[in-house]
């Protein structure tokens, strides 16, 4: 019988070290002798490059360096980042304009890099931005989502990248045709910029013909054959490194322009440069999220059966294609496309759109909580026109638990699920909500609830390597493919080969970051990293195990066959010797069988895991102020079996955070002219402790069958769940007042008009 996690609520190893301010971020390790990068960002919105003078920057106090466009082409790197490219619906290639590291001929964005100074302290590369004189002919600024407007790029003309499309337009159309009654609402879905605690950072030194690159990203192999390709290097000439991290969220998976810039001044210069940004900075030139609008459709039978659905997205991808942007709210946003629900005819369409302002790329979800906020608010909004309950509705047409395997109509297979259990214990934990709602109208105030069952798909590269080392005096080293970004890999990690092989969690040191220690590592992202890195731990033991038995047997005195493993100790009949790992290791040491003390493996998931649950707010609005705040939140999960439940509940806690912000708070708005106006934490409402509620957390597991362990990843699922709960609250307490259109954020002022009017006024 395999032991697979003994599901405790073990507390954060490493926050011992965060805590004392004992953390190694980027701007914790500056090279000694380093030099320091600022960036020359476009000022407009929108505008031809007429010349970009950087004499007196040049000229400037310890300017070693001033590199624009021109210099990176002399330098003989490949300048164009590289972005996926979806296919049209008539099978053409989707629009596939350059995106240079530093602005060509043109500014596209306000924030566009377009020279960097190399100075030797931050504060004169600052001041020698200042000097930089960029001359331009404006042009005007495009910010909607429709086709027109001045072109940004010629391969797109009339400013849409792609035209995708995702099922059978026909059948979806003839069902809609056929059924008696169709529900449809326009969903929009406003942009969030992602904010990490810690902003970007890096930092490169050029030694004995290696690179040594150093930023705080979500994973170092991607990032070096990025370098590589980009550079012209090759791989083993490049060592990537990462200290901690202070979030990531999806933003810091891809490469950005200064990486490669800082890369190439440090060649150059044969000196280590560094750079961090700053808030602004980073709200101007980090990627954001979401940013689209959705029309969605459901047609029903007369028993309140689905039998199709469609939507029609428009995306804003912001001045260029990110890395994964056109991949975002197309293949990923299709992974989800009919949630939990039974049905094999739908029909997705999304166009894409070029605007000026910051690409949009993955944020926490990546795609699947924009797919599932849209139709869980159309699911709601079907319930109230039909006149059904809106559990029910759910209910209804949930896949039932004897259909899996499930294959989906946009090609996930589910392997397990059992919806209707988990929605039936979220519906125990809110019971009460009439009379809540009684007590707080009889204080002029206005209660909803809300309802969202999400389910996930885990994305992400589903290969993974770990290796174990024993080390002098007792250290065991676990060496690992994926990064911490604050998740508590370092606990659940240690906990996991911990509960595996015997081996006390305070000799196991986790090793992660490093393209030297490993042949390759997928990274962190698409709540990949607990289910994969662990089924390569798992694998790395079953290797050293194997490896242990047959030298074992000989110092037992036994046949190999004999000798077994509890995950503590080797044991064998007819031999007293128990030895544990460790003591083996020992034992193989002073034999000098330095071969049993290093073992590692590579694995390959064969298939996805789909977590999924039931989120249920509770909002509560005054109806004079249009103050709104989430009071009660319920989610219960489905993450299969848990390794340590403590850090899953914290990662649902801070995903429903996230929700909640976006939802309540949070939103990017740009000026005519394409000035982003909430480019600082004075202007950008992040939500603040005192607006969260105690979010109340249930595991209710159905183990998968993806992985050995039973497990369902659980990083991104928060996020994916809340949006539509907390709108689906605000909507059910403004539908007895008559409002009938209700789009996120729901800020004071935009709830108090809605209220008063009806309606948003245009902003």
């Amino acid at each position: 019988m395999e032991k697979f996690g003994t599901s405790q609520s073990v507390k954060r190893t490493e926050d011992q070290r965060f805590l004392t301010g004992q953390g190694r971020y980027i701007d914790d390790a500056i090279p000694e002798n380093a030099l320091f990068a600022a960036f020359f960002r476009s000022p407009v919105a929108h505008a031809k490059i007429i010349s970009v003078d950087v004499e007196a920057a040049q000229a400037a106090d310890g300017v070693k360096l001033v590199l624009t466009y021109d210099d990176l082409l002399a330098a003989g790197i490949d300048t164009k980042l590289n972005a996926t490219i979806v296919s049209n619906r008539d099978g053409s290639r989707a629009a596939d304009p350059a995106r240079h590291m530093l602005a060509k001929d043109r500014v596209r964005f306000v924030g566009e890099p377009v020279a960097v100074v190399i100075a030797e302290t931050a504060m004169q590369s600052r001041d020698a931005v200042e000097l930089i004189w960029m001359e331009t002919e404006d042009l005007p600024a495009k910010l909607d989502v429709d086709s027109g407007g001045e072109p940004l790029h010629s391969e797109a003309p009339d400013n849409r990248a792609f035209d995708w499309g995702m099922g059978d337009e026909a059948a979806t159309e003839a069902a809609f045709q056929a059924a008696p009654h169709k529900v449809q609402l326009s969903v929009a879905d406003n942009r969030a910029i992602i904010t990490s605690i810690e902003p970007r950072g890096c930092q490169a030194s050029w030694s004995d013909g290696r690179l040594h690159f150093a930023y705080g990203g979500q994973g170092v192999w991607a990032m070096r054959g990025q370098l590589a390709q980009k550079l012209k290097l090759e791989p083993e000439t490049i060592r990537v490194t990462t200290p901690d991290v202070g979030g990531g969220f999806g933003m810091k998976v891809m490469p950005y322009p200064e990486y490669f810039c800082v890369s190439v001044a440090a060649m150059k210069l044969q000196q280590p440069v560094h750079w961090m940004s700053d808030r602004s900075e980073a709200m101007l030139s980090d990627h954001h999220g979401r940013d689209l609008t959705s029309l969605a459709e459901l047609a029903f039978d007369e028993d309140h059966r689905i039998t199709a659905y469609r939507v029609h997205s428009k995306v804003n991808l912001g001045a260029y294609n990110s890395h994964f942007g056109q991949a975002i709210q197309t293949n990923l946003f299709s992974k989800v496309l009919m949630g939990a629900y039974d049905v094999q005819t739908t029909y997705l369409r999304v166009e894409g759109y070029y605007t000026n302002t910051t690409q949009v790329d993955a944020y926490r979800g990546a795609g699947r909580p924009e797919a599932i906020y849209v139709l869980e608010r159309v699911m709601d909004r079907a319930a109230r026109e039909l006149g059904v309950d809106p559990w029910e509705l759910r209910r209804k047409n949930f896949i039932r638990p004897e259909a899996f395997p499930y294959k989906t109509a946009t090609g996930e297979t589910y392997d397990v699920g059992d919806f209707n259990m988990v929605l039936s214990r979220a519906g125990e934990q809110v019971q009460g909500f009439v009379d809540r709602k009684a007590i707080d109208a009889e204080r002029g105030l206005i209660r909803g609830q809300g309802l969202c069952y999400y389910i996930e798909s885990i994305l992400g590269d589903p290969s993974e390597n770990a290796k174990i080392e024993f080390c002098e005096d007792g250290p065991v080293n676990l060496y690992v493919g994926t990064q911490s970004n604050g998740q508590g890999h370092e606990t659940a990690y240690t906990q996991f080969l911990s509960d595996q092989t015997g081996i006390p969690m305070d000799q196991i040191n986790i090793i992660q970051g490093d393209s030297d220690q490993l042949p390759n590592g997928g990274g962190t992202g698409g709540s990949r990293s607990v289910t994969v890195q662990n089924t390569a731990t798992l694998a790395t033991i079953d290797v050293m195990i194997a490896a242990f038995t047959p030298y074992l047997a000989d110092k037992m005195g036994v046949e190999e066959a004999d000798v077994s493993f509890d995950h503590e100790t080797f044991r064998a009949p007819g031999s007293n010797l128990t030895p544990t790992l460790t003591e083996a290791a020992e034992m193989a040491r002073t034999d000098g069988r330095t071969d049993l003390l290093q073992h590692e493996a590579r694995i390959t998931l064969d298939a996805r895991s789909f977590p999924n649950g039931a989120h249920v707010a509770e909002i509560v609005i005054n109806s004079y102020t249009g103050e709104t705040w989430v009071d009660r939140y319920t989610v219960i999960d489905d993450f299969g079996n848990l390794i340590n439940p403590m850090l899953a509940e914290g990662q649902v806690h801070g995903g429903v955070v996230q929700g909640i912000g976006q939802a309540l708070s949070e939103r990017v708005v740009y000026d005519a002219q394409g000035q982003l106006l909430t480019a600082s934490l004075m202007d950008y409402a992040l939500p603040h402790a005192a607006e969260i509620p105690m979010i109340k957390f249930t595991s209710a597991p159905v183990p998968s069958t993806t992985n050995p362990m039973g497990m369902k990843g659980c990083g991104e699922a928060g996020t994916v769940g809340a949006l539509a709960a907390v709108a689906n609250a605000v909507q059910d307490a403004l539908w007895d007042h008559g409002v009938r259109q209700a789009d996120m954020p729901f800020t004071p002022l935009r709830v108090w008009e809605l209220l008063t009017h009806g309606s948003v006024a245009a902003d």
